[in-house]
């Protein structure tokens, strides 16, 4: 008897070992800025061979929208599948905002989506730019482990520095080193180095390393590697500036400030550094060449993507491992008379998507479905056959993974004062003041002439889609 037991409990051991190592893996790769300007996304002027590798083995997604068009956010409605309306006023502390909750005993907080998948037997790491801070933390120069951005999410979050110090330094640096001080924040530098001239080969390093060390374990991994570029300020190593000395890229559309009442800002982020007197909505020669600075930024990336793509093929892990890449909003270079983001036009809210699953069936097609960064968590539950949780706001994208051709869903977003859908055909926002904006998505004039005042009955439908969407919170704004 003592003899058969023991072999139930071999069994029994090896038996959830086997199931261990076949659960698939999940490696997300954030880019910060990232608009959804790539060869494979239509722009054949851009310079992106690996994304483009990783769209024709997967399923692209051309009409994803962020949540909010700010880094914390918007990171907060990805890491949580949820959009964290209540944090609406926070701007990007959204996520230390929910941290502090942890120390309230009364609080009922919710698993965030590493948390979830570390409750559920994954090693979960995270390097670089993934929630707001780099390496997630804070204190002054964003390293105190004492102030978690994520409590309870990572096995371990890590920010590789080098010689920027701290991550705070590294956040905004320049090459060697140099970090971002009120009389040094030039808007646009290049150095003749090598990719670790700049943080973001420091991060792919690390993210390498440990990539190599999860495919090794006997655990499945739950890994994401944040690249910082191409956010501000636009420097990057020379070999991918000369990759555009001959390109001829077009300029912005609709590039006029819009008349009225919108989101339209002035630009105070990019403004901020220093352009040498020069303002890319008055000099068209300026504009250009800050538009060549951001497709080297968006092209040294790519080839970090590419290394990341081709150590997960080195480990063989590859063939368990689902991918995300997921830009955490667009950026304005030029539409609207904007350069940055922050803005609820077409520009700031839409940023590539992509989902590789080994056990696709429709690999490498398109999908145009409009989806939002919230369903990314539940679509991660399904493709890994953990149960989705209840909280989770967002749809899972597992019948548009399985049928290119399925429907998607409407897309939603907010600021501190507005709230804004996104629809098949159109794009209606509202104001904490109540003016409101409709455009009409398709026409050629998009949303550069506001129809609301023409369509009170559209505007009220698409009301009532934002509060089925995201309840009465919707329109709750902050002081």
């Amino acid at each position: 008897m003592k003899n058969i037991i023991t072999v139930v409990f071999v069994l029994l051991l090896f038996g959830g070992q086997f199931l261990m190592a076949q659960q698939k893996n999940v490696l997300i790769i954030c880019i910060d800025d990232l608009r959804p300007e790539l060869n494979s996304f239509g722009a054949d002027y851009i310079h992106s061979p690996n994304i483009d590798s990783l769209a024709r083995m997967g399923r692209a997604f051309t009409r994803h929208y962020v949540n909010s068009p700010s880094c914390g956010p918007s990171r907060y409605a990805f890491l949580t599948g949820q959009y964290g309306l209540e944090y609406r006023g926070e701007y990007n502390q959204s996520l230390f905002k929910r941290s502090e909750s942890f120390n309230d005993k009364n609080a009922s907080i919710t698993p965030s989506m590493p948390e979830w998948f570390r409750h559920n037997g994954y090693t979960t790491v995270s390097v670089g730019k993934v929630s707001h801070h780099p390496g997630g933390r804070g204190g002054e120069n964003w390293d105190d482990n004492n102030i978690p951005e994520m409590p309870n999410a990572w096995d371990k979050h890590i920010m590789p520095v080098a010689e920027w110090q701290n991550p705070k330094g590294a956040m905004h640096g320049l090459a060697y080193g140099k970090v971002r001080t009120p009389n040094s924040r030039d808007v646009i530098e290049t150095v003749d180095g090598n990719d670790k001239s700049y943080p973001d080969g420091h991060i792919a390093e690390e993210g390498l390393r440990q990539l190599d060390q999860l495919a090794k374990a006997d655990q499945p991994f739950f890994l994401a590697i944040g690249l910082i570029k191409p956010h501000l300020p636009f420097g990057v190593p020379k070999k991918y500036l000369d990759l555009y000395e001959n390109v001829e890229i077009p300029p912005a559309l609709h590039s006029e400030k819009p008349k009225g009442k919108t989101t339209w800002h002035g630009s105070g982020e990019f403004m901020n550094y220093n352009r040498w007197n020069k303002d890319p909505r008055k000099d068209k020669d300026f504009a250009l060449e800050l538009k060549k600075y951001y497709a080297a930024c968006v092209s040294y990336a790519d080839k970090h993507v590419g290394d990341i793509m081709q150590k997960l093929k080195e480990t063989g892990a590859d063939k368990n491992t689902i991918v995300v890449l997921w830009g955490d909003h667009g950026w304005h270079l030029g539409e609207h008379a904007i350069w940055g983001k922050h803005s609820l036009f077409e520009e700031s809210l839409k940023s590539p998507l992509i989902i590789y699953d080994p056990a696709m069936v429709e690999k490498g097609k398109m999908s145009d479905a409009i989806v939002e960064s919230v369903d990314v968590f539940p679509t991660l539950c399904d493709l890994t056959g953990l149960s989705t949780p209840k909280f989770a706001e967002g749809t899972s994208l597992q019948t548009l993974i399985d049928n290119v051709n399925a429907e998607g869903h409407e897309a939603v977003a907010f600021k501190s004062h507005a709230t804004t859908i996104r629809t098949e055909g159109y794009r209606f926002t509202q104001h904490k003041s109540g003016v409101v904006e409709l455009y009409d998505h398709k026409n050629t004039l998009a949303e550069q002439v506001n129809i609301a005042n023409d369509n009170p009955k559209l505007v009220e439908e698409l009301r009532r889609k934002i509060m089925v969407k995201m309840g009465a919170k919707a329109f709750t704004f902050s002081e």
